[in-house]
């Protein structure tokens, strides 16, 4: 099972430009392209989080033309920028999207597991899981316990040591971290927010963030430096499902790179053989 990952694509209104230079729609269409171009095509894609950037209902009609291209499964999450009840009108034909409350729910048609979290807290920039959440968590993963399951969120739980960033995380990290710990079957918990690659070992298991298809948070873990943002290489993150090696993670950058086959095709009892 191959999963694609995206997040914190930042759709504006047409025209509009993030911090007035960046044009995120175009963005989002190069990283959906390079997708399609892939070796071997994503089952699904999940889109954590940051959907849009203002909530507003025009933003989410400009997200689904530019989404519509893929033709797997995409399973949509709110981050901090989004609104769920414009988010859901929108996309209100996605049979997994709950009608009202939270937007979480279980995909379970596949040999890993996928449940999404919603962090959202309306107004803020940070994101939350309270008590109802963290019951709702809890009592899914309780439903398959020897089925490998992955956890997808907008909000990572850990700290990242960039600290803006930080201060504006996850409310109810450490009361998420004793459920996760009870549930040995999660293979991995995926976060967007960070707009770049970051991994740590959480609560018993690995969470990582993926690269933004956009702009990314400059890389600074120098303490109250503020925010800084950095047109390095766009991205999206690569999950790989298989029995014999489990949960493996890459990430994708988006962009024409210059690539050369070094071993030709045919050739590999010539890698095993050690003398290549």
């Amino acid at each position: 099972m191959l999963i694609a990952q995206i997040t914190d694509t930042h759709i504006k209104g047409e025209g509009v430009l993030a911090y007035g230079r960046i044009e995120t729609s175009g963005f989002l269409a190069r990283a959906v392209d390079h997708i399609l171009h892939l070796e071997t095509r994503p089952d699904v894609v999940l889109a954590t989080g940051d959907l849009v950037d203002a909530g507003s209902p025009a933003e989410y009609a400009r997200l689904r033309h530019l989404l519509a291209p893929l033709p797997m499964p995409v399973y949509l999450i709110p981050g901090n920028h989004d609104d769920r009840d414009a988010l859901r009108a929108t996309f209100a034909d996605r049979r997994y999207m709950p009608s009202e409350g939270f937007i979480q729910y279980v995909v379970d048609d596949g040999p890993l597991r996928l449940i999404a979290i919603d962090t959202l807290i309306p107004g803020a920039p940070g994101g939350r899981v309270d008590r109802e959440r963290l019951a709702w968590l809890d009592a899914r993963l309780g439903e398959a316990p020897s089925k490998p399951t992955a956890i997808f969120m907008h909000h990572p739980p850990f700290k990242t040591a960039i600290d803006f960033m930080d201060g504006i995380g996850l409310d109810g990290a450490d009361e998420m971290a004793e459920i996760v710990r009870r549930h040995p079957q999660v293979e991995r918990v995926l976060c967007g927010h960070l707009h770049r690659s970051i991994q740590a070992r959480w609560a018993g298991t690995l969470a990582m963030t993926a690269p933004a298809t956009a702009h990314q948070v400059g890389l600074d873990v120098q303490r109250e430096n503020g925010l800084s943002v950095t047109l390095e290489p766009p991205g999206y993150a690569l999950h790989l499902w298989r029995p014999d090696i489990g949960l493996v993670s890459h990430v994708a950058n988006v962009g024409d790179f210059l690539s050369y086959r070094v071993i030709p095709p045919g050739t590999r009892d010539l890698a095993r053989s050690g003398r290549a």
